[in-house]
């Protein structure tokens, strides 16, 4: 039995069409509209960089941290939030829980250019990732507390974390001042 062409086509067009509405939904938590954060966490709160947060995630700001000593820059720091994320912090001026946020950290170039001094990435230094976790799932482990999980994870190697203790490396980190490791674009961590 042959199929006509116009059916064939119009198969070929609602399959289409279906498919990118499913991959332009974020997978979401039914009960706020966020990407749940044990997607970065496994069971025992090991946490690693997601493979797909440049794609799946929302830009939430970037910027440059100035040079001790010199002009320019000395990092660039851009921070992604997990799908649902911005929105459910603009409604609810507080993070959902199982909000996940990915900082990148890039080391600067810093030069003179016809435009001025101007300082690019130089090479990618590793990522902060931070998961919302108001329910304390993991009390007994340094990297999670004060209603988040921490971790550095640097350049190289996604699953494997460098910090080991949030409190003094997480909280203790001079560019913090009063929010998350730098994530200057929200008030609080609430």
């Amino acid at each position: 039995m042959r199929i006509p062409k116009v059916a064939c086509v119009a198969l070929v067009v609602i399959l289409g069409i279906t498919s990118v509405i499913r991959q332009s939904q974020p997978r979401a938590n039914a009960a706020d509209g966020v990407s749940p954060g044990a997607s970065v966490a496994d069971r025992d709160g090991h946490k690693h960089v997601p493979d797909d947060y440049r794609t799946t995630y929302q830009i939430l700001g970037s910027w440059a941290v100035a040079a001790d000593d010199s002009q320019g820059s000395k990092e660039l720091h851009v921070v992604y939030a997990s799908p649902g994320v911005i929105d459910a912090y603009r409604r609810d001026k507080r993070f959902p829980d199982g909000a996940v946020l990915v900082k990148e950290v890039f080391k600067a170039a810093t030069s003179e250019m016809t435009t001025g001094t101007v300082s690019r990435a130089d090479g990618l230094k590793g990522w902060f990732v931070m998961v919302k976790d108001a329910a304390n799932s993991h009390p007994e482990s340094a990297l999670w507390g004060d209603g988040w999980g921490w971790s550095w994870f640097d350049a190289g190697d996604r699953s494997k974390t460098t910090t080991t203790n949030f409190k003094a490396q997480c909280q203790a980190c001079p560019c913090r001042r009063g929010r998350p490791t730098g994530f200057t674009s929200m008030d609080t961590l609430r």
